[in-house]
């Protein structure tokens, strides 16, 4: 690398118009109704881009991704709506790419996007995806005030998966915290939220974009240096110092001070400084951090589910 070259700008797509939105999201969204195809039963969550629904599929939908849904899992077969008011949204570009970014992603570590529709009338977006019955790792880190490390190897290795095939395709999560990583009733783990990830293309392979949310944010973003893939992983640490200590680290504290490192064992914090490496060179790729030896000890998917008996009948 050059070290004299100027750190790349982020192409901005913040000034899109809302004609070049509706053109945008037309190419990724299907034509129908969206009522045709999914009945929403309840609200199951209010986000910053709107609300999220959970919703059966309705056995004569047109769509043929909801066909699709039920071929497996029959007519109970339930998926999650987030209704967006487009309208409202400061930043319809963020939504954009987090619509193309989900649907050419699909990875068992990933939340898939299954179908979207624009309401072309009140510019009201629907995004269907996969429902996670069990709800964020943040819901599982407040119900259960110690989890195993076992379990804690388990959920960093599905999440680190889920990075390995993102950076594989040169896109940066940005945003990896315990609200973003969701389970299902069976102990499957995925990644969420797309809205803040970032596509490197070969004239650039940095950001200089500060961007995430603060606890999670590694060092060289929260100090606006260049930065790549490897801020994910740093969030990944904080995320399992989260699962160890039942909240994030306190971010005055450099280096960053556990409670009780005594009762960790001696792979758990091998793991944690290789994610929490301050410098950039040294701290693990997501490749290397699969291979880790804390990560080889990992129970099945099915115990995780036992994490989520707070929920009653493992629903919402």
């Amino acid at each position: 690398e050059d070290p004299n070259e100027k750190p790349a700008k982020e192409v901005r797509m913040s000034s899109m118009t809302d004609a070049q939105v509706t053109e945008k999201l037309r190419s990724v969204v299907s034509a129908s109704n969206p009522l045709e195809s999914y009945n929403k039963q309840k609200k199951i969550g209010q986000g910053a881009s709107g609300s999220v629904y959970v919703a059966r599929i309705r056995e004569s939908a047109p769509s043929g991704t909801a066909r699709d849904v039920i071929r497996p899992f029959g007519p109970r077969a339930q998926v999650a709506i987030k209704q967006i008011d487009l309208r409202s949204q400061p930043r319809k570009e963020l939504i954009v790419n987090e619509i193309i970014v989900m649907k050419e992603s699909r990875h068992d570590n990933i939340v898939n996007f299954l179908d979207a529709f624009l309401q072309e009338g009140t510019f009201e977006l629907w995004v269907v995806m996969e429902f996670m019955e069990g709800g964020a790792l943040t819901d599982v880190i407040d119900k259960n005030p110690s989890i195993a490390e076992d379990q804690i190897a388990t959920i960093c290795l599905e999440t680190c998966k889920g990075l390995i095939h993102l950076h594989s395709q040169n896109i940066i999560h940005r945003d990896i915290k315990s609200d973003n990583v969701l389970l299902s009733s069976r102990g499957a783990v995925k990644i969420t939220d797309f809205g803040f990830c970032a596509k490197l293309t070969e004239q650039r392979n940095k950001c200089a974009t500060m961007v995430g949310t603060p606890y999670w944010m590694a060092p060289e973003v929260v100090k606006q240096k260049e930065y790549g893939s490897k801020v994910d992983i740093w969030s990944l640490g904080i995320m399992a110092i989260e699962m160890i200590e039942s909240e994030p680290p306190d971010l005055n504290e450099e280096p960053l001070k556990l409670k009780k490192p005594e009762k960790l064992s001696k792979e758990l914090k091998a793991f944690l400084s290789v994610c929490l490496c301050v410098d950039v060179k040294s701290r693990a790729t997501a490749e290397e951090l699969g291979k880790h030896e804390f990560l080889q000890h990992v129970c099945s998917l099915a115990s995780l589910s036992e994490l989520l008996r707070f929920r009653k009948g493992g629903g919402h």
